[in-house]
């Protein structure tokens, strides 16, 4: 689910493109030809005229910057035939240095427009490499309704460490994955390929939980030790976040493993739980530090018309001005009557405006319905 329109980049005029802009630099021109005209001979404002496409440069392209530039010389040309002074070398050297000024102004409509473009690639590579890395969650699995969330705290960015995935598997359950990779940078999106892979890969067919776990933990380690040209991160502290779970589709349960991630919500109405565990396990990558980690599955229970919320810690970690952290657990009741998307985008909204538009780091949520079968 996409909260966050994508903004072209490219400036290059189109018709319709603002206007309501266009009416500054005409008017700009019209105005001084008038005023020139009917002014005393000794009052000259031809030169004013090389604001118009300097102004146009702010909102158009190089064709529609030229045009004004064109009207900008021919408005001069005008006013020294009206006043009779188009052979006088002051006339002359206004016309001259609106040439030039138009000029310089395309050129730089030019070497703008390239670099636009340029990043708009950049930006579309960005994009499908996020489409391919953060899959879009399926809508449905089996007896439940699933949506995620993705904000990064840099409007143009568009991969983090902030991760979730979603699996079927053979004996009738659905397998989620949340989770925070430490750090930022190509590092964290590196580890966050790794973890994705590594879920993606085995999800559907570690027979337990705690299998997956070590699977995913062994994964990690590995890949980190492995040295890295160019690096010059201490691989020895990569870690992420995360809890896994296993729904059922039969029974009204959620199975959990939780690996030092923020507890998961569960609503019911208006009443919030959060689902703690007993033992929370190290974080992926840390766990065979001692040795092989021994995980311990959690069940809490997850009825028809419950909605369990997952997200991680860009969410209550975000502060308002004041430096007051989100107060989730006190503002999710009020949208539990929505269906997933519905409460993400409720989410989003109110955690955007909590921290009047700017997230310190990125936030991620997953929000899944339990429906009868």
């Amino acid at each position: 689910m996409t909260l966050r329109p994508q903004r072209d980049l490219r400036r290059s005029w189109q018709p319709g493109h603002a206007p309501a802009l266009m009416v500054i630099p005409l008017g700009l021109i019209v105005a001084v030809c008038v005023v020139d005209v009917l002014a005393p001979p000794h009052i000259h404002l031809g030169p004013l005229l090389v604001a118009a496409p300097a102004i146009t440069v702010a909102f158009a392209g190089a064709r529609v910057t030229a045009l004004m530039g064109m009207l900008a010389v021919a408005a001069q040309v005008l006013i020294g035939v009206l006043r009779e002074s188009l052979s006088s070398a002051n006339i002359q050297a206004q016309i001259a240095a609106l040439v030039v000024v138009s000029a310089v102004c395309v050129g730089i409509c030019v070497l703008r427009d390239q670099r636009e473009q340029q990043l708009h690639r950049v930006r579309s590579v960005a994009e499908a490499a996020q489409s391919v890395l953060l899959q879009p969650l399926p809508g449905r699995a089996g007896p439940l309704r699933i949506a995620g969330l993705y904000i990064p705290a840099e409007e143009e960015a568009h991969l983090g460490g902030d991760l979730y995935a979603a699996a079927r598997t053979d004996h009738h359950s659905t397998r989620l994955l949340i989770g925070d990779v430490r750090g930022n940078g190509l590092a964290s999106i590196n580890n966050t390929a790794l973890l994705l892979g590594a879920f993606r890969a085995a999800a559907h067919r570690q027979a337990t939980l705690p299998r997956l776990a070590i699977h995913l933990d062994a994964a990690f380690r590995w890949d980190s030790s492995q040295w890295r040209p160019g690096t010059e991160q201490d691989t020895d502290e990569d870690f992420a976040t995360a809890i896994l779970l296993d729904i059922p589709d039969h029974e009204p349960v959620v199975h959990l493993i939780n690996c030092g991630h923020p507890p998961p919500l569960l609503l019911r109405g208006t009443h919030v739980t959060a689902l703690t565990p007993e033992k929370s396990h190290l974080p992926i990558g840390l766990g065979g530090a001692f040795g092989m980690p021994a995980y311990e599955v959690q069940t809490f229970p997850f009825e028809v018309g419950d909605l369990l919320l997952l997200y991680t810690d860009g969410v209550i970690e975000a502060r308002d001005a004041g430096h007051l952290f989100y107060q989730l657990t006190d503002r999710a009741p009020s949208w539990t009557n929505d269906d997933p998307a519905e409460f993400l985008r409720a989410l989003h909204d109110d955690l955007l405006t909590h921290v009047h538009g700017h997230l310190d780091d990125d936030a991620a949520a997953v929000a899944i319905r339990r429906l009868a079968l």
